[in-house]
């Protein structure tokens, strides 16, 4: 048995969730999810409290039977509290302003770079830290890792974006041999 789908999933106070077909739909004020539910899973849903069980036991349910119950779970806490990335812009000019239709990006380029806002995701930006909240998991991390790939950090000084508490292996410059030797 998957140690990670037999945990029951508590459903907090003010979270709806309800089954539509092979999909589960979860609520929670303005924000709204919905998880596809795989074939070989069953969703029960009782006492503010889900479970996810097994159709069958050979390796196709086996594999999706954790993998269901962690999209479901990540969908409940994203609706409730949801999820952020925090991103650090480093470099002498680099700058982030956040606009009503996405980001505008000042990375040392001839150009400033426009990253629209997906559905969704919001944007703050404080000093050099960008942070980009919303209620689905996977669309704040693949909006984080894009915007990363726009200026990743170099390892000579370091400048760039990078996740907040990401340490940046850095190189050693070039060394002066023999300066001033006359050789």
């Amino acid at each position: 048995m998957s140690r990670i789908g037999r945990k029951e999933i508590i459903i907090p106070r003010g979270v709806t969730v309800s089954e539509e077909g092979r999909f589960l739909r979860v609520k929670k004020g303005e924000s709204e999810l919905t998880v596809p539910i795989h074939d070989k899973t069953k969703v029960t849903i009782e006492n503010d409290v889900i479970r996810v069980e097994r159709v069958a036991n050979d390796k196709l349910s086996r594999s999706v039977h954790g993998l269901t119950r962690t999209l479901i779970d990540n969908a409940v806490k994203g609706v409730d509290s949801g999820y952020e990335k925090q991103l650090e812009i480093i470099g002498v000019g680099y700058r982030a302003t956040a606009q009503d239709g996405g980001l505008k990006l000042k990375l040392g380029f001839s150009h400033e770079i426009d990253f629209p806002t997906p559905d969704g995701i919001t944007f703050e930006v404080k000093k050099n830290i960008l942070t980009i909240k919303g209620a689905d998991k996977q669309k704040v991390g693949q909006t984080a890792a894009e915007i990363r790939t726009l200026k990743k950090p170099e390892p000579y000084k370091g400048k760039g974006i990078k996740y907040v508490g990401e340490k940046i292996i850095r190189k050693a410059g070039k060394a002066v041999k023999g300066a001033g030797t006359g050789v």
